[in-house]
C-alpha cells in the first residue's frame, strides 16, 4: 500500500500554493441527484447555497446535479490506488486526482457537477455556461479553470463553496472560460 510520502513531497504542493486541508466541524447530507437515494456530505453553508443555486439554475431550465461532494482522505487514497490498478501512471493521476490532505473535497465546500440529463462534454452544456455566469452569485468559484497554475487539469464539473460571497471577485475568476 501507498503511503501520501510516497505520492507527493509537501514541498512540491506547497510550492504550488496548494494547502493541506483539513475536515470541517460538520457535515450534512444532501441527495445527489444521481441515484435514487444517494447522498452526499458537505457542510451546512454549502448545502444551504447550493440549494438555492441548484433552485435558481433549476426555474432558468438548467438541470444540475452533483456527482461528488465530501471526500476523506480514505476515500481519496482509494481513488488513486484504484487507477493505479487500472494501469495509471501516478505522475498523470496526480493532475486529475489530488494526493490524500490536498484535494478540496475534504473541506465538504466542494462539488462536482454534471448536468441532468448527464452530457459526455460537461463544458459544452447549457449547465456549464449556466454556472460560469451565475454561481458568483452563491458563492462558487471554478477552482480549476484553463491554465489554472496548481498543477492540475482543467476541471468544468469541479466548483467549491469560497463561504462568503465577493461577487466582483468570484465572477471575474468565473471569466477564465473553455478556448
Amino acid at each position: 500500500m501507498l503511503c501520501i510520502e510516497c505520492w507527493v513531497s509537501p514541498g512540491t504542493y506547497a510550492d504550488r500554493g496548494l494547502p493541506f486541508y483539513r475536515y470541517p466541524a460538520e457535515l450534512v447530507a444532501v441527495s445527489t441527484g444521481v441515484f435514487e437515494g444517494q447522498q452526499c456530505l458537505m457542510t451546512p453553508r454549502t448545502r444551504s447555497q447550493w440549494r438555492a443555486m441548484h433552485t435558481t439554475a433549476a426555474n432558468d431550465g438548467v438541470g444540475l446535479q452533483i456527482c461528488w461532494a465530501f471526500r476523506s482522505a480514505d476515500q481519496q487514497a482509494k481513488l488513486i490506488r484504484d487507477q493505479l490498478a487500472w494501469g495509471g501512471k501516478l505522475d498523470y493521476l496526480l493532475t486529475w486526482i489530488a494526493a490524500p490532505g490536498y484535494s478540496e473535497h475534504h473541506t465538504g465546500r466542494a462539488l462536482d457537477l454534471d448536468s441532468f440529463p448527464p452530457a459526455e462534454k460537461f463544458e459544452d452544456t447549457p449547465a456549464f455556461d449556466w454556472l460560469c455566469n451565475n454561481t458568483w452569485k452563491f458563492g462558487f468559484k471554478l477552482s480549476y479553470p484553463i491554465g489554472n497554475d496548481s498543477g492540475f487539469i482543467y476541471e468544468p464539473w469541479h466548483w467549491c463553496y469560497q463561504d462568503i460571497i465577493e461577487n466582483t471577485a468570484l465572477h471575474q475568476s468565473c471569466e477564465v472560460r473553455k478556448i
